[in-house]
This record gives structure tokens, C-alpha cells and sequence, in this order.
């Protein structure tokens, strides 16, 4: 796990699932201040169906990794925002790692680790979503929190 000083932002999600659009969505918003924002200068930023071998190949050899994604809340909180860090000695719980996807987050982690495949720090910006069936476009309370996490990914690659 060597600095490579590479940094990526990743946008997990679907377009056409609803709130699930959030991850891409943001770093469509990325994509469109790098040219304009010197804190994204040479960032990487991608968007990932959040398979776990795909998240893997987008993160190795970053010195830092931002993941973008929504998660489902039970709790009915839709656009409330979370930030979990994780250093390369950390663990993550495999299990109750919320995600809107089949297979947890630590679990994508806890494979990265056996593969000695994570990134120097791993950094995930969440947003809980409530609508997850087919269709298009956010719900608006998580609409509305996708102009403060492009500011938050911003300040971490910066």
C-alpha cells in the first residue's frame, strides 16, 4: 500500500434507480468543476455499479479513495448525510455496512484487505435515500444534499 499520490472519486449508483442515481449524479458534478476547480486537478473520478471487483480495480494504488453512494435507511431519514473513514489498518464491519446494493461495502473492504488491494484511505460519503425502485431522479431530500457532498469531496482530494 505505497502513495502513489493518485486520488479517485467513485460514484456508485444507477440512474435508473431512483435515489441510487446520487453517486453518479455527484460525480457528474464533479466532472463538470474540474476544469475550474484546481482541487480536482488530476482526480480520477468514475462511476461504479458498486460490483465489488470493479470497486477494487478503481481504488488500487489511490493514496486516497472517495466513495459516493446512497444508502437505505430503515430509519426513513432520506437525505441525511454520512461520512465513515477508513485508514488502510482500520477495519470495516462486514456485516451492517448499510448499502443499497448486494453485497456490503465491508465486505468489498474486507476482500481489498486479503488482497492488500485498498487504497491509503478510504473515505465514504453516504446520503440515505428512500426510493430505490425503477424510475429516474432523486428524491428531493436527497437532491438537495448532492451540492454539499460535491463541496465535501472537493475538500478531501483537495
Amino acid at each position: 500500500m505505497n502513495g502513489t499520490g493518485r486520488r479517485v472519486v467513485i460514484g456508485v449508483g444507477n440512474d435508473y434507480r431512483r435515489d441510487d442515481g446520487f453517486g453518479p449524479l455527484v460525480v457528474a458534478g464533479l466532472t463538470a468543476r474540474q476544469n475550474s476547480d484546481r482541487r480536482l486537478a488530476a482526480v480520477d473520478l468514475r462511476v461504479s455499479d458498486g460490483e465489488p471487483t470493479r470497486l477494487i480495480d478503481l481504488w488500487t494504488g489511490a493514496d486516497i479513495a472517495v466513495i459516493v453512494d446512497a444508502v437505505l435507511d430503515d430509519g426513513h431519514h432520506s437525505g441525511h448525510r454520512h461520512e465513515l473513514v477508513l485508514d488502510a489498518l482500520e477495519e470495516l464491519p462486514e456485516e451492517g455496512a448499510a448499502s443499497s446494493h448486494g453485497i456490503s461495502l465491508g465486505s468489498t473492504v474486507a476482500l481489498a484487505r486479503a488482497l492488500d488491494r485498498l487504497p491509503r484511505r478510504l473515505v465514504v460519503l453516504a446520503v440515505s435515500g428512500s426510493e430505490f425502485g425503477f424510475g429516474q431522479g432523486l428524491t428531493p431530500p436527497v437532491a438537495a444534499a448532492v451540492p454539499p457532498v460535491i463541496e465535501r469531496a472537493c475538500e478531501l482530494v483537495g
